[in-house]
Order: structure tokens, then sequence, then C-alpha cells
């Protein structure tokens, strides 16, 4: 859209049949929609007013996620619609470079075209790590992308790789009252986030059945046709309807044809780029997924709308923020922004810590979302905020307050706006008026 607004002609070519890519068809639309569906289910089972009514209704994963398909379709069609508004040609294929300056489009009927340009974006996403010896053509073996396409009866599931998508998933099978392994390679879940953060996600998930395995790998998955046994190097043996391996994302360029180019990917398999996400061919960009982290499609839509802004004036005015939220949609659902308490630790900056409990909160009392929290970080001598962590419903809409003042430089990023600020009540925003007067009170 970028370009095309700037008078460049545009095309795109895309691989699957409906535009949108990953995040439309295979990964954040669909588990997030399946998310809000289980989720919306679970608090009708268990409030009082409509408990009667669930007691007879028994929908399992595939019910669910049949339900989730039409938002799917509703994005694609706008997408689509987009294009052709802006005059954006489509092209349906898989492409590959055959030199700096030409691509080869091979259609779905086998049908190839040549096309030049004079730049290029490298926006292909990531896909699915498959390890050796680990058969993903087994009907009872699953990624996070063909699980979306499950149509078996599942009451139990082992997840291996407890990261984001691994405990988001774990969070959607728990609430469906799916019996749940989720192994994690590492000592503690999600270690990138807040401890008391990855605390609570653990004791909850927990709560809806789910049982975490800390410090554990593979050493073969021995499929059957009625179940699949998951052996650990441990000398565990971990038997489930289904596994569902979560563990890795490297980035979708095995079909682009970039050695021809002299362009790399890195040893986790993304393309590396500069600061105006040029790789080593400067009129060749990537974007998105494809270059690893923030591996976010808020920071994507960004970088693409960055890489245009360099091909049209040929220099970088606009850049993502240092803080980019993160947000995790398990139940409840997480979302902080800027540095842990470990961080600051490490780093020896006197913080203070400010606290506001969910239970708290008139908003969260009418709405019965009582179980969650929001923490303020701030500097102990200046109260510049340096991190918020958050966790319960809304989590991922609350976090943006904070990121808007924490985006600002001082004086303006301070612990004092949350006081000073009158706040609409009841809502979940006045956690923060609540974390901020709760902090300054712990100041010496």
């Amino acid at each position: 859209m970028k370009l095309n607004k700037s008078n460049k002609r545009v095309a795109i070519v895309e691989q699957h049949p409906a535009m949108g890519g990953n995040c439309t068809h295979r990964s954040t639309i669909p588990s997030k929609t399946l998310r809000h569906n289980v989720q919306t289910l679970s608090v009708m089972r268990s409030h009082a007013f409509t408990k009667r009514l669930m007691g007879s209704v028994n929908l399992n994963f595939g019910d669910i996620l049949n339900v989730s398909r039409h938002v799917i379709q509703k994005q694609a069609d706008m997408r689509e619609h987009f294009y052709y508004r802006n005059h954006v040609d489509i092209y349906y294929g898989t492409a590959r470079f055959i030199d700096a300056h030409t691509i080869e489009v091979e259609g779905e009927r086998g049908n190839i075209e040549r096309f030049c340009a004079d730049y290029f974006v490298i926006a292909t996403g990531a896909l699915p790590l498959h390890p050796d010896g680990v058969d993903f053509h087994h009907p009872r073996v699953y990624d996070s992308d063909s699980i979306l396409q499950a149509n078996i009866s599942i009451n139990s599931v082992a997840i291996y790789g407890a990261g984001v998508i691994g405990c988001e998933y774990a969070s959607i099978f728990g609430s469906l009252g799916v019996k749940v392994n989720l192994i994690n390679t590492s000592e503690r879940l999600l270690s990138f986030l807040d401890a008391e953060i990855t605390d609570a996600l653990g004791y909850h998930l927990r709560d809806q059945g789910v049982v975490i395995r800390h410090n554990e790998e593979y050493e073969r998955v021995e499929p059957f046709d009625d179940y699949v046994l998951l052996h650990c190097k441990s000398g565990k043996r971990l038997k489930s309807d289904v596994l569902l391996w979560t563990r890795g994302r490297p980035g979708n360029t095995h079909h682009l044809n970039l050695e021809a180019l002299d362009i790399q990917s890195n040893k986790r398999g993304n393309l590396e780029v500069n600061e105006d996400y040029q790789t080593s061919q400067p009129h060749i960009y990537a974007v998105g997924d494809v270059i690893g982290l923030p591996g976010l499609a808020s920071a994507s839509y960004d970088q693409g709308r960055f890489a245009a802004t360099h091909i049209i004036k040929g220099e970088g005015h606009e850049y993502l923020t240092k803080n980019i939220p993160t947000g995790i949609y398990t139940n409840p659902e997480i979302s902080s922004i800027g540095a842990t308490e470990a961080n600051l630790t490490q780093r020896k900056i006197p913080y203070e810590v400010g606290r506001a409990f969910f239970r708290s909160i008139a908003r969260a009392q009418i709405t019965g979302h009582t179980v969650g929290m929001m923490k303020i970080l701030f500097h102990t001598e200046t109260l510049e905020i340096l991190g918020i962590h958050c966790f319960g419903q809304q989590s991922s809409e609350i976090i943006h307050i904070g990121q808007a003042i924490m985006s600002q430089p001082p004086p303006a990023n301070n612990l004092k706006y949350f006081i000073n600020t009158t706040f609409n009540y009841p809502t979940m925003a006045e956690a923060y008026r609540i974390a901020a007067l709760n902090g300054l009170n712990r100041l010496v």
C-alpha cells in the first residue's frame, strides 16, 4: 500500500490460494480466534446463568475450529479487496529468483511466468521446524500449521515445545478438558518474560489440567494407529492421542534460490538485514518472520512500511520504537513491554515495583475476570517507567496505555502521569493508577 500510494507499480506473489499469508491462514488469526471461542465456552460453562444451558453441549476441538474458519475467510477477502481496489497485481504461485532482478513464478497448474523489477521485498514468513526422524505425515503427528486441519477426536495431547505457541495451545486444549503434557526443553516457561508472570502462567496452566514437564528433550517419536509415544532422553514415555510439535520456526526461504544471489540464511534459517531491512543485495529487502525476532504480525506490518519508505526515498526516517509489546494469548493472556526485574537487577539499575491485582478492580469484579495483575517497574530516583507486565483478561489491550507513556522521553515518561490522570471508572485501565500509587508508597 505504501509503495502503491507513492506511484510505484507493485505486484504480489502469493503461494497460498487466498491472500493473507501465515498470519491469516495458519497462525495468528486462526489460533487467536480458536482461543477466543474456547475462552467464551469456558466462561459460559462456569457462569451461574449459562451453566445449566451448557450442560448438554459437548464441543470438541474440531467443532470449535470450524467456527473459527469464517474469520479467516473474512480476513482473506478483505485483504484481496484492498489490493484490487488499489490496483496491485496479484499472482498466485511459487516464486524463485533467476537473477538479481528477475523472478520466475510457477502457478498451480505448472504454468511459468517471469517478472522483472527494480526492487523486491521478501515477506515469506516462517515454517514449522520438522526434525529428521519425526513423521509429520502420520495422521496423529501435527505441527502448529497442520493442527488447524485436525479432524479427529482429541482427548489427550503431548505438546513438544513450551514457547509462545506451545503455551497458547496448552491453554486452549486445557480449557477444553483435554489431557495435556507440555514438554519444555528449558527450566522454566517463557524465560524472556518476568519471572512473576511466568510463575502465574504455570499455576493457571496446571489449574487447567496441564502437566508441565521441564528440562525434557525428545529422543524419538513412535506413532501408532491409535496413539503416539514420545520417548524422552530422561527415560519417560508419554502416551497421547496426538503429538503437537511447536518447537522452532525457521525462515521460509528454501524455494527462493537465494544462493544464486549470494544471500545466505543464518543458523536459525532467517535472513540477515540492516536497519533499513536490506539484505546483502541492497535492492532486495526482507521483512516479517523471515528475518526472525520479534516475529510479531504487528511488527511485520511496520517493517514492510519502513522498507517501502526506504525504496521510495532512498533513506529511512521511520523505525520501530525500542519497546515493542509482547502479546501471548493464553488463558488468561499475557502482555509485557520493557525490562524485567531480572534485567534491571543484572544491569544494577535501582528500581521499585508497583502492583495492581485485578481482584480489587471494580470492572474485573463486574465481568468476573478477577484473575490477574499488573506490575509497573520504575526508576527509584527519576520515576521513569522501565517495564510493564500484565497477566489477565484484556492484558494485550491494556498494555498500550503504558506503551504510549514509555515511548516518551523523560520527564514525560514518569510514574506520576498515572497518578495525575483521571481514568474512567469502572475500567481495567484504572489498574495503572492503582499500581502507580502502590509503587510510590514503596519508596523510602
